[in-house]
């Protein structure tokens, strides 16, 4: 079986799927606070269309899927779509990452499915007011309910915390103390570049060194080893029941080792968080491309896939960055 190997020897194995553009918060670092332009419904991949897709990506050794959005449980019958993706018998994972707003009464049926394995929850401050500033919506008691279910089900949970200057630097600390007691995985995010505007306006950007250097104000942290294309540097503190880890999403450096690729959900095909997409599936498609045509194509597409994420930003059409999160995929 051909496998879907990129120029640098790199075998793809792990695709994030978009399954909507749309989202109930209006979280700073990922849009503008009127929103964004969200596309017509007919011009987003269909639940079958990103079947098809996914069944067709696995087919070339692609065995981990990571869903998104926008939320992507604001997509009507997005359950019933994780059902259907469960019956790909050569899918070893299905994660998804949420907000949480809305989670909480679907929690019973996703435990029920065997693929699903984690949920990354994206939750940025614990204080309730200044989590309503972050996500310009006062939906805090429900996201920190679903933690709370999330805790105590059967998935493997992380949490996911983009850290801001200005915001809730103040509160590293606080998610690592959560580790002490709670079987889960505390991930910070360095901010990036896509929030819609065109142009970054962080205060400061908080990088990998600088998040580890707070965490070593008051915890003794060790590195775990962690598994090869892991996105996360990983640490574990003396007991301490969950992990802390840091995604240098913005300094790049776990980009040798990437085995992810991006689909949009409008079928925008992206080898890297940072390029500007190089191919629309969702046209090919419906232009009635076979199988072994969108087998070929993959193929094809993964070569173009550039050595790290610093080489395809700037290889990025001049304009700067105006892409929000929501539009590329979370």
């Amino acid at each position: 079986m051909s496998k879907l190997l990129d120029n640098f020897g790199r075998q793809m194995e792990y695709v994030r799927l978009a399954v909507t553009d749309r989202c109930n918060l209006r979280c700073q670092y990922c849009m503008p606070a009127h929103g964004i332009d969200i596309v017509p419904r007919q011009e987003l991949l269909t639940f079958k269309e990103m079947y098809r897709l996914i069944r067709v990506l696995t087919e070339l050794g692609v065995n981990k899927v990571r869903l998104t959005g926008g939320e992507p449980f604001v997509r009507k019958d997005f359950v019933g779509f994780l059902e259907m993706l469960s019956y790909n018998d050569l899918l070893e994972a299905i994660n998804i990452t949420t907000n949480g707003a809305m989670i909480s009464k679907h929690i019973a049926t996703i435990e029920m499915l065997e693929k699903v394995k984690n949920i990354n929850l994206s939750i940025d401050s614990l204080q309730r007011e200044k989590f309503a500033k972050i996500t310009r919506r006062d939906v805090f008691p429900e996201v920190y309910k679903t933690f709370e279910l999330l805790e105590k089900s059967s998935l493997n949970l992380k949490l996911n915390v983009v850290v801001q200057s200005g915001f809730n630097t103040d509160e590293i600390v606080d998610f690592v103390r959560l580790t002490k007691d709670k079987n889960v995985a505390v991930r910070f995010i360095e901010e990036m570049p896509f929030n819609g505007k065109g142009q970054r306006e962080m205060q400061e950007n908080w990088t990998f060194k600088k998040i580890l250097n707070e965490m070593k104000t008051e915890f003794d942290v060790s590195e775990i080893q962690s598994e090869k294309s892991s996105t996360s540097r990983n640490y574990s503190i003396e007991n301490h029941v969950g992990t802390v880890g840091i995604i240098p999403a913005f300094t790049r450096t776990i980009c040798n080792d990437c085995n992810r690729i991006r689909i949009t959900s409008t079928g925008t095909f992206k080898n890297c968080l940072f390029d500007d997409g190089v191919f629309n599936l969702r046209d090919f498609i419906r232009k009635g491309a076979s199988n072994d045509d969108l087998k070929e194509l993959f193929l094809s597409l993964v070569k173009q896939k550039p050595e790290n994420g610093f080489i395809a930003e700037a290889n990025r059409k001049k304009g700067g960055v105006s892409e929000s999160m929501s539009t590329i995929g979370g």
